[in-house]
């Protein structure tokens, strides 16, 4: 209803919604009946994380194009916190392969999946500890500007170097926040979009596809995402390149997923997003601000969607203290796909 009301438009003019989990969330058709909608004619109820998570606004964009739906509202709901913790207790096992070879000896958890790619980076490229903290310092800044934000303590790296260890080389502030909350979008084209009540974003580039899993032997590089095969797509149907973007929302559930998506987009050189970070490159003030929020690190995990909302807010000019001067060009980007082998990304320009 709130993101309705930001645009300008009422329940009655929904025709189509969208969303993704893992069964933790409200069905759309559900959600549907609860809005009163008695004709929906486009939904997609995506199963899987955060790797998806921008697929489904592109998907609903298609939809958008091609005339089935005129106004889709994407959405994830989830009570991470207070519920069913993602990756907790009482869940049933995924059901990939490589689960039968994990189980006997614990291995389940995304922090000990993800630990195993960074102790990899570390052990090649000399990544540090001060890098990745660098990374958990530099959100908690920015999240301390944002009044959504859960952590707005401010916290110094002497801080993140003494918290304590969940599975090495990730210390409790290298991973991201068990969070209830909730993130919802409307899609709707362009032209319609010029007459409602907000200055539209635009999508100028959306792709998502299937890579290799950490765990297969096809991606012998664990330093290297999905990520890193599908930007070349997404620059092209854009037209842009690495050096266009105002501002950058990575997925960060690991201060390190932060520093292999800076190499796999091509912001920098293969083993040299620590040194990037550390130098101060990543902060509101600095040459490529990055999840200006305070991301799922600082701000809150909503699983993805809300990197797409902080980027609107940017474009928009309309985040306040955090506000990146001049910002015409976000990228943002989902799960790069250790876990589930795949990854979705946007390209989103104001519109000017």
């Amino acid at each position: 209803m709130a993101a309705l009301d930001d645009a300008g438009l009422a329940p009655t003019d929904v025709d189509g919604l969208a969303t993704f989990r893992v069964g933790d969330s409200v069905l759309p058709t559900i959600l549907a009946q609860s809005l009163g909608l008695r004709d929906l004619h486009y939904y997609v109820d995506q199963f899987g994380g955060g790797s998806v998570s921008h697929a489904i606004v592109a998907q609903a964009a298609l939809a958008v194009h091609a005339g089935i739906a005129d106004t889709v509202v994407c959405y994830r709901a989830l009570n991470a916190r207070s519920e069913f913790r993602m990756g907790g207790t009482g869940r049933p096992l995924v059901d990939a392969v490589e689960t039968q070879y994990q189980a006997p000896y614990g291995y389940f958890t995304p922090p000990q999946q993800f630990a195993m790619a960074a102790m990899a980076h570390m052990e090649r490229y000399g990544t540090t500890p001060e890098q990745l903290g660098a990374v958990a310092v530099n959100q908690r800044k920015n999240a301390v500007l944002n009044d959504r934000a859960l952590m707005r303590d401010p916290m110094s790296l002497a801080d993140y170097l003494a918290s304590r260890w969940v599975v090495e080389p990730f210390r409790l502030f290298d991973c991201c926040l068990e969070t209830d909350g909730a993130v919802a979008l409307v899609v709707t084209s362009a032209e319609r979009a010029r007459d409602l009540k907000q200055t539209p974003v635009l999508i100028r580039g959306a792709s998502w596809g299937s890579g290799q899993t950490l765990y297969s032997n096809q991606q012998p590089d664990p330093t290297r995402t999905a990520a890193a095969d599908m930007a070349p797509r997404l620059y092209e149907m854009a037209g842009v390149g690495p050096s266009d973007f105002d501002l950058l929302e990575l997925y960060d559930c690991f201060t390190y997923s932060v520093l292999v998506q800076l190499e796999d987009y091509g912001f920098c050189k293969k083993g040299e997003s620590g040194p990037f970070a550390e130098s101060g490159a990543l902060a509101l003030s600095g040459s490529l601000p990055v999840n200006t929020h305070g991301g799922f690190l600082s701000e809150g995990y909503v699983h993805g969607l809300n990197h797409v909302t902080e980027a609107v807010s940017q474009l928009r000019h309309h985040a306040g203290e955090r506000q990146i001067s001049g910002a015409e060009l976000a990228l943002t980007t989902a799960q790069p796909g250790y876990v589930s082998g795949s990854t979705s990304a946007l390209c989103l320009p104001w519109d000017t």
